[in-house]
């Protein structure tokens, strides 16, 4: 695991759970793509650990050479800022620090966000023409998946607290060259 405070220590990873298969041209067998993977790490609930969060998965989808364009980029950074802020914001009680996940499969990349406090955030749910006194980060969240053609939510953990989560679709692989014919 890795703390978004601690610099030297790794991200765990692992590849190729869950993640979608591609067929290999020719012979039958269907392997995950070399990007394909899920990696974790952890950030104790302070203000700093927003940007360190950001920083950390860029960092692994570079690394990994998911093919994350920049406006989908923006998007889901944009994303995991809100989603850690919150965190931040809302379950410092219950929860020393939060986890970040990022799953990439074939077509999509999936960040969630996981807190040790019940409470879940009604705003992934909330009506937008609706006038609220906060949520709106979530708001957001929810306008940016949707645009990028993905979707978002909230899921309970066994320990009783929650992973806030959005998906985002990668898109196509350029296809090699037609066969000649």
């Amino acid at each position: 695991m890795r703390t978004c405070g601690d610099t030297s220590a790794e991200v765990s990873a692992s590849t190729g759970t869950g993640a979608a298969d591609t067929a290999v041209p020719g012979s039958g067998t269907v392997r995950p793509r070399p990007y394909e993977g899920t990696w974790r790490f952890t950030a104790p609930v302070r203000d700093s650990s927003v940007p360190r969060a950001r920083r950390t998965v860029r960092d692994v989808i570079g690394r990994a050479g998911v093919p994350v364009p920049g406006e989908l980029m923006h998007a889901l950074l944009l994303v995991l800022t809100e989603l850690v802020t919150n965190a931040v914001r809302h379950a410092a009680l219950l929860s020393p620090e939060v986890g970040v996940e990022i799953r990439v499969g074939a077509d999509q990349v999936r960040v969630g966000v996981e807190d040790g406090h019940p409470y879940r955030p009604a705003a992934l749910a909330a009506d937008p023409a609706h006038e609220h006194t906060g949520g709106r980060g979530l708001l957001l969240v929810r306008a940016v998946t949707a645009e990028a053609g993905g979707s978002c939510g909230v899921e309970r953990t066994a320990s009783g607290g929650k992973v806030v989560w959005a998906v985002l679709p990668l898109p196509p692989l350029p296809s090699g060259p037609s066969p000649a014919r």
